[in-house]
Order: C-alpha cells, then structure tokens, then sequence
C-alpha cells in the first residue's frame, strides 16, 4: 500500500497513543512514533504492538518538554496529532508543575514548530475534564471551563494556546476532546482497570473511591476512529470537538456491569485514599456528540449501554490474559 502523508503522533507510546499508531499505519500512512526518551530504551505500549504494524513505523524517542527535540521529531510530517500529556488527576495535586510544564508547555512546543515548519494539520489533545461538574447535561462544546484539577486547569490552558494559535497566526489546529477512553492496554489509575484487575486477580470485594459520579465511557477504538476522522477531514479548524457516546452511567453500576461481563458477585467498599479532595470530584459528565457527527461524521460503534457492554467485555477479556495481567499491580492503588 503507497504510504499517503507523514504523520507525528505524540504520546504514541501512551494508552491511546499506541492503538492510534497501529490504526494509522494500518491506514496506509507513514507514521512517526514520538515516544518518551527513557534509559530503558522502553517504547511503552508500542513495545507490545499487533505483529502486522511492528516494524511499519519510525520512533522518535525525546521530551514534549524540550522545544528542540520536539522540532526535530516534526520536520518532514504534514499533520501532527499531539497526545503527549500527564494525565493522571490524583497526581496532579501534589505534583502541578509537572503538569504545566508537560501540559502547557510541551503543547507549545508543538505550535510553535508546526507555525516555524508549516505544518499543515495539528490535532490536539483535550479532555472532557476541563468542562468540570456538568452544568448542564448532555455537554456540548460550548459548556463553561472549569479547572477543577491542577490536571483539568493545565489542559484548559493547553486548549486555549492551540485556540490562540489559529486565531493569532492562522495555524490550522483542531482541538480535540474526548471524554472517558477506556479498553486494552489503559493505565490502572483508570477506574475500569482497577475494577477488572481487581476482579481478574481474585478479589471479590473492590475497592473504590466515589461510585455516585457519572462518566460517559468511550471505547478506545472509537476514539481512535474520532482522531482520525480529525485527521481526514478539512473542517474544524479553531474549534473543540466532543468525541463521546451520548451515554451516561456511575461509577458504581459500571462496576457492577463489569462483574457481570466477568460472571461474578463483587461487594463495592470505599478506600478513602481513592476519593478526590472535598469540592474537587466532577460529578457529571455526559457528552453531546452532534458536532462530531456533523463536522467529521464521526459517531460511536460502542454507544449506548449495549455497546458499553460489549466494549466491558473486550477490554475485560484483554486485561485478565495472564500475559497482561501480570503488567497490572491489583492490590495497591495507583495514583
């Protein structure tokens, strides 16, 4: 298959970032792998990638955080799609510069090198925290900003910059946002990995912090479908987009449908080292995602509370493979 535009994709060797980069290849694309530069000479997540893409892209090990580096790993790509961040919210209370200097700033490494290189597409990488406690239900784009995290406020910023570059200099930026991505191969600070390594190690009594706050839970192959749908299409520039499943549901009853895709009783318990400090918890979140559908043709194959169901039950079956498993540590909780 002829190779149809370079691609950067940051925070490849992320969660998201490693199924987009399998996804793009697959795609046909020549695909650019900027991935953390570790001692270890660790990929992350592209160390364990499909058979049919390893091989089939470049790696680009550096720093978001260092401007040079960053510039360096973008010239000679036509688009750019920026998922280098931190992202963890517990550990952004103790630890915020981290978050602004990765956050923040390593997002204006990006725009600043694809102004300086003429870059012709940049997705960026938003999040549905930045909205906080919904307001209103179901969240359109145009709901207020609320930085009710160190990590949510870092984003807003990010966001606006990206916002300011099209705006100030005609940078041809898309502002992606998708709420809760979740499937193989996320972090265990994420609630559905805890709830299933939980369960896939045994355990029947889970441990959890708030269960009453909603969440709209998007699998990640939709997400990735969204990204590049982004990446396809000629409009949106300057504007945030929702990527979502329009489909609302707790953080209890997500538990409890994970142990009925796992075909077990469990007993939810509260673990105080996992609630988020008084006034900081978002509560709601529900996506409306008609913009989405309307400006890229994007809508989710896994909406809805069936489709939530069958994405439960992919992402459970990955995460209780012993291989995977053993990657995961149940029993202590990952900030």
């Amino acid at each position: 298959m002829p190779k149809t535009s370079k691609i950067l994709v940051t925070g490849a060797d992320g969660f998201i970032g490693s199924h987009l980069t399998e996804a793009l290849v697959r795609a046909g694309h020549d695909v650019r792998a900027f991935v953390f530069y570790n001692s270890f000479n660790s990929w992350g997540w592209l160390d364990h990638c499909a058979t049919d893409v390893k091989g089939e892209f470049q790696v680009f090990a550096g720093d978001i955080r260092d401007p040079h580096g960053v510039k360096e790993a973008m010239k000679g790509c036509d688009k750019v799609l920026h998922l280098a961040a931190l992202i963890a919210i517990p550990y952004s209370y103790h630890s915020p510069d981290t978050y602004v200097d990765t956050n923040i700033k390593g997002t204006l490494n990006v725009l600043q090198a694809a102004r300086d290189l003429g870059t012709r597409r940049v997705i960026h990488t938003s999040t549905s925290e930045v909205y906080g406690t919904a307001r209103f239900v179901p969240i359109t784009e145009e709901h207020p900003l609320q930085g009710q995290s160190p990590y949510s406020a870092t984003k807003i910023a990010a966001d606006q910059l990206a916002y300011s570059f099209y705006a100030s200099f005609g940078l041809p930026v898309v502002i992606v946002r998708p709420f809760n991505t979740y499937g193989p191969r996320q972090s265990a600070r994420a609630v559905i990995p805890t709830v299933i390594t939980q369960i896939a190690n045994g355990m029947r009594q889970i441990k959890l912090g708030a269960v009453l706050p909603t969440r709209d839970f998007n699998f990640v192959s939709d997400t990735v479908e969204g990204f590049i749908a982004a990446l396809n299409s000629d409009q949106g520039l300057g504007e945030a987009v929702n990527l979502g499943s329009n489909f609302e549901i707790s953080i209890g009853d997500t538990a409890q449908l994970i142990a009925e895709a796992m075909n077990v009783k469990i007993e939810i318990t509260t673990d105080e080292s996992r609630l988020r400090p008084e006034n900081l918890e978002v509560e709601r979140l529900w996506a409306d995602n008609a913009k989405a559908k309307q400006v890229f043709g994007w809508q989710p194959r896994y909406g809805g509370r069936e489709g939530f169901k069958r994405g439960l039950a992919e992402t459970a079956e990955w995460f209780s493979q012993p291989g995977n498993l053993r990657g995961y540590k149940a029993g202590i909780y990952n900030v």
